[in-house]
């Protein structure tokens, strides 16, 4: 025994080793982005990143394959495993994917601290391949998204807590931006918008270039998704959690609708929320302006996320996975895939 410990300390060295120039090599293969590119909208971001579209093609973390990272196309055809991670934040730019993985762990066998990244932040060629896999964060993530050449996200570790870090996209200068874990949901452009959570709720901005923060709204705020400069949507604290746009300009607040709201999703001039109603819940949709609201699948359901052709949501019992048309009415269907190999 005495004889093998050495062997599996060599054994560890090596692959330390190997994964080190691993990374060196493709960070110096990297292609970067030019500008603030975003990787997946903020309301999918907010619904756990589970379907991100690119183009043609929406890459999801797939309900009958454990969540495991897939591609289809718009229309659910030319199914595709890239990778074995289950995955979640799921970003897209013109090169890469990039994803929270949340993978089971291996057990408490003898061998089992060999089980390296688990969980984390990785990197993916589009195409997908586990050998084009770079791990930017080794420690528990959430919350993950893209703006320009740097992701960022909610890091954990036990001596830190819950933090704000940011990681550039070839996996070098990660760094801690905020002590405090906002959702870092919410980016458009080079600026990232969030609640605020230690002293207050208003809406504040941070801009990435610099990585400094002003707020923008005084009210209180949970969840805001900023479309654009001069609009925010969030759910109101004030108002039973009720969907609410502010101007930023005039700092008007209008309630879109009066029913307490669980999830939502900002798509286009669309709003897809949960209505958390004991008597008569439902997945419901209207205009950005409040107008033209209705019922699309009666019950309760979360992970609301949306592409341009069906909008995907999860039954919050079973956790069964349905979707129905973006545009236009009808029926909720199940949303199986199947398998690829």
């Amino acid at each position: 025994m005495k004889k093998f410990i050495p062997i599996i300390i060599i054994g560890v060295v090596v692959i330390l080793g190997a994964g080190i120039g691993v990374f060196a090599y493709i960070s110096g293969k990297t292609k970067f982005n030019d500008g603030y590119v975003n990787g997946n909208t903020p309301g999918n971001l907010y619904n756990e990143g589970l379907y991100c579209e690119y183009g043609d093609t929406i890459y999801f973390a797939n309900p009958d394959d454990g969540g495991k990272l897939y591609s289809m196309d718009t229309n659910g055809g030319n199914l595709t495993k890239l990778c074995d991670d289950v995955v979640s934040s799921i970003n897209a730019d013109e090169n890469y994917l990039y994803y929270v993985r949340d993978n089971p762990g291996s057990g408490n066998g003898a061998l089992s601290f060999l089980s390296i990244s688990t969980n984390g932040l990785c990197r993916i060629d589009r195409d997908g391949g586990a050998d084009s896999i770079l791990i930017l964060d080794s420690d528990p993530c959430i919350y993950a998204a893209l703006s320009g050449n740097y992701v960022y996200y909610v890091h954990y570790t036990s001596e830190e807590g819950s933090s704000v870090y940011k990681v550039k996209i070839d996996g070098s200068d990660r760094k801690q931006v905020d002590a405090n874990p906002h959702y870092t949901c919410s980016v458009n452009g080079q600026y990232m918008y969030y609640g605020g959570l230690d002293t207050d709720h208003y809406i504040w901005r941070l801009d990435t270039e610099n990585d400094t923060s002003g707020m923008l709204y005084g009210g209180n705020c949970w969840m805001p998704m900023v479309t654009d400069d001069s609009t925010a949507y969030f759910m109101d604290c004030d108002n039973n959690y009720a969907i609410a746009r502010v101007d930023f300009a005039t700092g008007e607040k209008t309630i879109l609708a009066e029913d307490r709201a669980d999830w939502y999703n900002v798509y286009g001039d669309y709003i897809y929320f949960q209505r958390n109603d004991a008597e008569a819940p439902a997945l419901c949709r209207m205009r950005t302006d409040g107008s033209g609201y209705e019922e699309l699948a009666f019950g309760n359901h979360m992970n609301i996320n949306v592409t341009s052709t069906y909008v995907y949501f999860k039954d919050f019992v079973s956790e069964q996975t349905f979707r129905v048309p973006t545009y236009g009415t009808a029926e909720p269907e199940i949303f199986a895939p199947g398998k690829a190999e």
